[in-house]
């Protein structure tokens, strides 16, 4: 369970100079367009007034949810994701940041349209208070959109067959660094988490299916988007990539 210890510990190890999450970015092309794909996918057609990217880091993503909100607050816990954020979202007066974590969100009951929640859950070994925060800050019918590091993707059950084991329905701890937890999640107990939360799931997309070292070698990033496009929407029936994307509706 993350405890209010490994909160605490969050933001100062994303505010670690020798951690610049803009710059760990950098040669992962293909993974930021894949998780822009699956957003703009689970969107379309769709407007909304306030918009909160949750645990957004320097505004990645924000950006995207831009042409889809007249508002949008990048609600971050590190200060150095921050200072990213004010040069990175300088063109962006849509854009406002905020410094807050997400079991804590400082917005009032229902006042939001939308919330979105990208590589969070990897920190959170059980989501239940965050889940929890992001129904209560969203107005009824709002929706949301949660990605969560996917421990049923395709190489794990290969892996855990040979060993002849059954995938953990629980948190599954890939290298935790200390007291900063890093967890994969069984997509179907975070199904079960969101309903509990008032959750209701609408869609669902494996995205970054085809992260691999070796493919990544192998194949030009145009050809694997072209493929990540095809098997979004395919591939999350037998939840085959290593991330899932829930869009909610509370």
């Amino acid at each position: 369970m993350l405890t209010s210890d490994h909160e605490k510990c969050l933001p100062e190890y994303y505010d670690d100079p020798d951690f610049n999450y803009a710059n760990w970015w950098r040669g992962r092309g293909y993974e930021h367009q894949a998780e822009v794909m699956a957003i703009r996918r689970l969107l379309y057609g769709r407007r909304f007034g306030h918009a909160v990217d949750v645990g957004g880091g320097y505004g990645r993503l924000s950006v995207v949810l831009a042409d889809y909100a007249d508002k949008v607050t990048l609600a971050e816990p590190s200060r150095q994701q921050l200072e990213l954020a004010s040069s990175f979202l300088a063109r962006h007066p849509a854009i406002d940041c905020r410094r807050m974590t997400a079991s804590e969100l400082e917005f009032p009951d229902a006042s939001t349209d939308l919330v979105t929640m990208i590589r969070v859950m990897h920190h959170l070994p059980d989501p239940a208070k965050e889940f929890a925060e992001v129904s209560r800050i969203l107005r009824p019918g709002g929706y949301a959109i949660i990605e969560a590091a996917n421990t049923t993707h395709a190489v794990n059950r290969v892996r855990y067959l040979l060993r002849r084991e059954q995938i953990p329905a629980s948190a599954v701890d890939i290298g935790s660094r200390g007291s900063i937890p890093y967890v994969n999640h069984h997509p179907d107990t975070v199904a079960r988490q969101l309903e509990a939360a008032g959750l209701r799931i609408r869609r669902m997309l494996s995205v970054s299916n085809l992260r691999h070292p070796l493919i990544k070698k192998a194949l030009p990033e145009r050809v694997m988007l072209s493929a990540e496009r095809a098997a979004q929407e395919r591939l999350a029936r037998i939840r085959f990539g290593p991330s899932m994307f829930f869009l909610l509706q509370k």
